[in-house]
């Protein structure tokens, strides 16, 4: 490499890693300034001007959200519905995968043909539910499963990613007398870990964030109350009480502002994602790469 081609290549390098940190800095300087915000005092936030650091550091935002005792109950619930769900939702969505993906099954092409018209043409919220509620799922746990179990587009990303697997893996297994089954739960899911792992997360994140079927479903069960649909009471009470200086959560007067209550509720709810996604990162950005490409 002579003297042109060395200053070319550095000079193409501090461009490519200044843009990239500059990108950086313009996607990581919100949620900063959101933790600054939770952080400072609900009236001197008024003033506005907060940047990276709190000027009144105060953790009455999170006392706030967090006085209420069935907040606890409600986010031991989250936790079973995420749990369960993304647990139920893979498996499923990775058999249903697997099937659609075998030659064999001579109803392959009609199947793909449903679930992709699926995702353009749905029955409405109404019809959703009046199902739900000729079911019998309203106010019942089961609510927050079983609809949403299945998802066509992670299934499309599963069946892609199958669809590239060399086919001597399945008849050698076949040949050697293992079912379906196992030929499914022994071969192809641990060299498939990339791609369910992404759909795992983003399983998880939807039931995690998920708070309008609660609200939809079993608003009037306040068992079955979670997380999210709990922090948007707070955060509806919150604006309706802004004309006041002091609010009252549970018979305690605090001050309250809206804006630093969001930022709160924001930290809050994204904490949980924020740990779980560096486990998970390698196989994110893997799967999605490989889901997306076809022979």
């Amino acid at each position: 490499m002579d003297r042109n081609q060395a200053w070319g290549a550095l000079a193409f390098n501090t461009f490519n890693y200044t843009l990239l940190l500059l990108i950086g800095m313009a996607t990581l300087f919100p949620f900063l300034n959101l933790i600054a915000v939770s952080l400072n005092d609900p009236l001197d936030s008024l003033k506005g001007g907060i940047t990276l650091l709190p000027r009144e550091w105060t953790l009455m935002n999170y006392r706030a959200i967090l006085s209420d005792d069935a907040l606890a109950w409600s986010a031991v619930r989250s936790v079973i519905r995420t749990l369960l769900g993304t647990v139920l939702g893979v498996t499923g969505t990775v058999m249903i995968a697997y099937t659609l993906s075998r030659k064999q099954f001579i109803f392959r092409k009609a199947f793909n043909v449903i679930l992709v018209i699926t995702l353009y043409v749905n029955g409405g919220l109404i019809p959703t539910y009046l199902l739900i509620k000729n079911l019998g799922l309203m106010n019942h746990f089961a609510v927050y499963i079983i609809p949403g179990l299945i998802g066509v587009f992670n299934v499309i990303i599963i069946r892609s990613y199958f669809d590239q697997l060399p086919e001597g893996l399945v008849e050698s297994a076949h040949i050697d007398g293992a079912t379906d089954f196992q030929t499914l739960f022994r071969i192809v899911v641990p060299i498939s870990l990339p791609v369910i792992s992404t759909i795992t997360l983003f399983i998880a994140v939807g039931h995690w964030n998920s708070w309008f079927d609660n609200n939809l479903y079993a608003s009037r069960n306040p068992d079955l109350s979670l997380l999210q649909f709990e922090l948007q009471k707070i955060l509806l009470q919150s604006v309706s009480q802004v004309a006041n200086a002091n609010e009252h959560v549970d018979g305690k007067a605090i001050q309250s502002n809206p804006d630093t209550i969001r930022a709160a509720l924001t930290i809050v709810v994204t904490m949980p994602i924020l740990l779980v996604y560096p486990f998970l990162q390698r196989y994110f950005v893997k799967g999605v790469t490989l889901a997306a490409i076809k022979e």
